[in-house]
């Protein structure tokens, strides 16, 4: 499985982005899709999962609220929405695709290149 992760900018804090991951492999629909992020200095952190068959999400409780995640089976594609985006914010986001239901790195095998987001104040 290949990841290729796009979408990251520079935006003004309340100010929104739209993440894109397109995967590549045949059995895309089967594993849990999801987005991490690492600030710098920072350990990467856990921001949002999205099941097989898109039907359970579960979210950092900083970004319940502002991030929305979702797939595209049929196009072999999971999205980030981030919406009222503040400085903390910040980070270099990597989308990553997991065989288990897991908010943790080590559970996941397969990961993107990382984008960019960074919110100015």
């Amino acid at each position: 499985v290949q990841l290729q992760a796009s979408g990251g900018g520079l935006v003004q804090a309340g100010g929104s982005l739209s993440l894109s991951c397109a995967v590549s492999g045949r059995t895309f629909s089967l594993f849990t899709m999801g987005w991490f992020r690492q600030a710098p200095g920072k350990e990467r952190e856990f921001v949002a999962a999205i099941s097989g068959s898109g039907a359970s999400t579960y979210y950092l409780d900083s970004v319940k609220g502002k991030f929305t995640i979702s797939r595209d089976n049929a196009k072999k594609t999971v999205y980030l929405q981030m919406n009222s985006l503040n400085p903390e914010d910040t980070a270099v986001y990597y989308c990553a695709a997991s065989r288990y239901w897991s908010v943790y790195v080590r559970d996941y095998d397969s990961w993107g290149q990382g984008t960019l987001v960074t919110v100015s104040s």
